[in-house]
């Protein structure tokens, strides 16, 4: 059985939402990417009405992926600028096998979470030119789902996260933590 340490990224590991730094790191290399507002609004729009699923409006958001050539490199200079806000002290806490899950895409996350030696990155796979899901978001109930396609069995150790939408992974935790900027505290 593999013990393990996860953790959720954004607002946990990473200081902010790192979907959102990165599409306004991408705006200010290519403005043009504003033609695509209007679309996103509405999507926005429609799932805050409940009249969309959250995959519809996350797939219209990156629509604007389609207008770089090389996605990848564009993601290396965004880390080059950014990684400074990985929270180390809360990295810091890990003791066993590192389990990131998160619901910011896979292409984004894969490259700072080896620079940061995550064992194991679990991500929602969007398509880097296109903005579709591979994959169902991996938010809620999913991550577990994806965790026990990835790993048979595990033992989580200790779970970190700023979010209570993570409940069903913390449930799993011997030890789960709800991390609110620089600070810890004790979750369940």
């Amino acid at each position: 059985m593999k013990k393990i340490d996860v953790f959720d990224f954004d607002n946990t590991i990473y200081s902010g939402d790192s979907t959102v730094d990165f599409y306004l790191f991408c705006l200010k290399s290519k403005l043009s990417i504003l033609k695509y507002i209007p679309k996103q609004f509405w999507a926005f729009i429609l799932y805050k009405l409940k009249i969309k699923e959250k995959q519809y409006f996350k797939e219209t958001f990156f629509v604007f992926l389609n207008s770089f050539d090389n996605i990848s490199d564009v993601v290396k200079k965004f880390w080059d600028k950014h990684k400074q806000k990985i929270k180390k002290n809360v990295l810091g806490l890990a003791k066993n096998y590192v389990v990131v899950i998160s619901a910011s895409p896979e292409f984004l996350l894969k490259d700072i979470c080896k620079e940061i030696d995550c064992k194991l990155l679990i991500a929602t796979d969007v398509n880097e030119k296109t903005g579709k899901f591979n994959s169902k978001n991996c938010y809620g109930e999913e991550k577990v789902n994806r965790l026990n396609e990835e790993i048979s069995e595990y033992e989580i150790i200790n779970f970190y996260s700023d979010s209570k939408s993570d409940i069903f992974l913390a449930k799993l935790a011997k030890e789960s933590f709800l991390v609110k900027g620089k600070k810890v505290k004790k979750w369940l």
